[in-house]
């Protein structure tokens, strides 16, 4: 491995209690991958990949100018006289002729106009805010945990470090039941109780925001990565609101952190295949199932990061829609690393020695997603980057494809240390979105983003404060990012929505949506009573 994927940190572990240097203090030197630099080795397949989805419809587009001006440049070069004379005198026209031509005009207008496919609005959406008596503090959640019996002390001692290093604050939410002593909270009852507390709620304010009757709704998709049960989730929220028989109803499970984002492609899909009007997503997490109550480390890692939550959206594709939506659906863009083994295994359901199940968290993870995002990125830049951008960066790309040996070994910095002019040209984003919402998984994970991606701290800020405030919600954390912006009154307009989001499998997803008109403060949102707070809380 390159030494450039490494990166070195000093920890300080404390005053030695025992041996022969007790009372001293001893550190530790840890060693860690990076997440990749997206832009060294970009695969110009994917860039091609990019370009063929924007040509693939634009190329209908660019005809027309080419005919306008032939037929101008014809029209142009006869005078007026001219003109009317070959119209009326040269030209000879009876009904029959006139009628069959305005027939065939305005049957390739409605052939025109039904092929396209219809555009897909975001109503509205909610999420779930729990009970205040499920909130847990970082030092609540490590005493509960002692006092749970399940384990040992270097286990708790583990689960300490990752909370005071992962971003999430004393506020977040989880489910009493992973705490009671000697019980296994994984069962039927206490999941089916998890989910439907989590869907009912966000469902039911979703149902009151929008004024949308339950039996009115055609397409129900519903994600849940590690709790599937029988009958599935779908089915218990169409029993539960009494939905119509002819509903469409998906429910998605194993498919990690970013099913949020395939189930609104999804959604979309079976909108414009059936005309189902109305569809309503549901993305949501059993923590209980994530829980794992053994010893081995890289299972323990979900423990101190999942958090409860679940946000519930309203689509449509019904033109009439649009004067009451906030959101159009522009672009869906899926990438899919799972033909290779280390990107398959990095985020794996098993059990550990002592036949304990649980959720087991690779080393190999950040790299692996690093890849998966430069993947999806590269595709998604000329969907999205203004000509200018993607000029400057094809061109850097073209250029490492064609002379690999001038660009496989980085020159030497400059005198100043600056080495900005070897770097390879990376894509501003931030000129082709106004608002990010990135998977809140953990701070380090948004820090190498930023990075990586050269993002302000104002564009991360949505994905922070989500993350402190209610944790890794799994699936719905770019909709707790998102009601975030809208709680700040951030959106207007016109504004761009990058939604970003990469789980198991290993999949990177995104989702971009265009504000269709200024989106004000709601009047419900789990951010009211504190939004305000930020983003200066998450420095406190």
């Amino acid at each position: 491995m390159a030494r450039e994927e490494l990166s070195t940190e000093i920890v300080n572990r404390g005053v030695e209690p025992s041996g022969p240097d007790a009372g001293s203090p001893t550190f530790s030197v840890r060693v860690r991958r990076r997440l990749p630099d997206f832009l060294q080795s970009v695969n110009l397949k994917y860039v091609r990949l990019g370009y063929h989805y924007l040509l693939s419809h634009g190329v209908y587009l660019a005809t027309i100018p080419v005919i306008v001006l032939v037929c101008g440049a014809e029209v142009g070069s006869l005078s007026r006289d001219e003109l009317w004379r070959k119209v009326w005198d040269e030209a000879t026209y009876d009904l029959a002729t006139v009628l069959a031509f305005l027939a065939v005009l305005a049957f390739t207008i409605s052939v025109y106009i039904m092929s396209r496919p219809r555009p897909i609005y975001l109503i509205d959406f909610a999420t779930y805010k729990p009970a205040d008596e499920l909130k847990v503090s970082k030092a609540e959640f490590i005493e509960l945990a002692r006092k749970s019996g399940k384990f040992d002390e270097e286990s708790l001692a583990f689960q300490a470090r990752l909370l005071a290093k992962s971003g999430i604050g004393d506020e977040s939410y989880m489910p009493r039941c992973v705490f009671q002593p000697d019980a296994n909270c994984a069962t039927m009852k206490e999941g089916r109780a998890e989910a439907s507390a989590a869907m009912f709620a966000a469902l039911d304010e979703l149902f009151d925001k929008c004024r949308v009757r339950p039996k009115d709704v055609g397409v129900l998709v519903v994600n849940c990565s590690l709790f599937n049960p029988t009958p599935s989730l779908s089915a218990m929220i169409v029993n539960h609101y009494k939905m119509r028989g002819n509903i469409l109803s998906y429910n998605l499970g194993g498919m990690g952190c970013s099913a949020g984002v395939i189930s609104i492609d999804l959604a979309r899909d079976m909108l414009q295949a059936s005309g189902a009007g109305l569809a309503v997503v549901v993305s949501t997490e059993a923590v209980s199932f994530t829980w794992y109550a053994g010893k081995r480390r890289s299972m323990l890692i979900p423990n101190a990061f999942f958090r409860a939550g679940a946000a519930a959206v309203l689509l449509s594709n019904r033109r009439r829609d649009f004067r009451r939506a906030k959101y159009q659906l522009e672009h869906v863009v899926r990438t899919h690393k799972g033909a290779d083994d280390r990107a398959f295994r990095s985020v794996y359901q098993e059990e550990d020695e002592q036949r304990i199940k649980g959720l087991s968290i690779s080393r190999d993870l950040v790299e692996v997603g690093g890849h998966a995002l430069k993947t999806n990125i590269t595709t998604l830049g000329p969907l999205v980057l203004p000509f200018s951008e993607q000029l400057l960066f094809f061109a850097g790309v073209l250029f490492r494809h064609l002379y690999p040996s001038k660009t496989s070994t980085p020159p030497p910095p400059a005198a100043n240390g600056d080495t900005s002019a070897a770097a390879p040209y990376i894509p501003d984003f931030k000129r082709a979105f106004e608002h990010f919402c990135m998977h809140a998984a953990s701070r380090d994970v948004l820090e190498h983003l930023q990075r990586n991606l050269g993002l302000r701290d104002a564009d991360l800020e949505a994905s922070r404060a989500a993350l402190h405030r209610f944790g890794n919600t799994s699936s719905s954390s770019i909709w707790y990012e998102l009601a975030y912006l809208e709680a700040k009154g951030r959106v207007r307009r016109g504004d761009r929505v990058w939604q970003l989001a990469f789980g198991s499998g290993f999949k990177c997803n995104s989702a971009v949506w265009r504000a269709v008109r200024r989106v004000r403060r709601p009047s419900r949102s789990p951010w009211l009573d504190c939004v305000d707070q930020y983003p200066a809380r998450m420095d406190a």
